[in-house]
């Protein structure tokens, strides 16, 4: 598996730098267009009349006896009770987690799938009509964040901080509102929020210190949710349906 692996990243190194014709290049860049396109349009008739819900970010390997993924459907359950929908990048682990939680209490449960080849299948928690594949990451990190009112981020790898830094810095350029950022499970987030404060910040100087006001990092479900409901109550602002 590792040779054909390393074949296929060979092949797809190569083909960056063989030489196409104009007619060649313009035909794939026109169909990538429109394919980005139909996602962009699908994703938003879907989606438009969602109302305010929270996406919950997370690992897709964690297992159903992990206590991460347990917190993670009281999570989604507690955020239904408290008038909210729940979005999912709509996969195993704590994205079926996310969705379970909601699917349990009716909650709308919304499942922002990705097609990769390894890992990622849709859960069988997310509402047939909320249930949505992308094959461009960019489109799907779009989605999430549009319709999203709030971010729980559970322990995962590269995609989630690649889903939550998207977050901080929309928020922190001012490209989106400014919406509670949650991270669940100090242990597991405490070494990567120290270097942000005392090298990124105290030592580097590339971020500004009221950007470490974005993040919050909590130990229980409770917490993560009692964040969310304190900054629209502190805003006067509550959810819709």
């Amino acid at each position: 598996m590792n040779n054909n692996t390393n074949l296929e990243d060979e092949n797809r190194i190569r083909e960056a730098f063989k030489n196409k014709n104009w007619n060649e290049i313009k035909t794939e860049d026109s169909w990538a267009i429109f394919k980005v396109m139909s996602e962009f349009v699908q994703g938003f008739e879907k989606l438009a009349k969602i109302g305010p819900c929270v996406s919950i970010f997370g690992s897709a390997r964690t297992k159903e006896d992990n206590v991460y993924y347990q917190m993670a459907v009281e999570i989604a359950a507690k955020l239904v009770r408290h008038g909210y929908g729940v979005i999912t990048g709509g996969g195993p682990g704590i994205m079926e987690a996310g969705n379970k939680g909601a699917s349990m209490q009716g909650g709308k449960s919304v499942g922002l799938n990705i097609v990769l080849p390894f890992e990622q299948n849709h859960n069988i928690y997310i509402d047939p009509d909320k249930s949505i594949t992308f094959d461009y990451f960019f489109v799907r990190k779009v989605m999430f964040i549009k319709y999203s009112q709030g971010f729980i981020v559970m322990p995962g790898g590269m995609g989630t901080l690649d889903e939550l830094f998207e977050a901080i810095t929309l928020i922190q350029t001012k490209k989106i509102g400014r919406f509670p950022i949650v991270l669940v499970g100090r242990s597991y987030w405490e070494g990567l929020m120290d270097w942000i404060k005392d090298v990124m910040h105290a030592k580097e100087h590339n971020i500004n210190p009221e950007d470490l006001n974005l993040i919050n990092i909590v130990d229980n479900p409770t917490d993560a949710v009692k964040v969310i409901d304190d900054f629209y109550a502190k805003y006067l602002l509550q959810p819709n349906f």
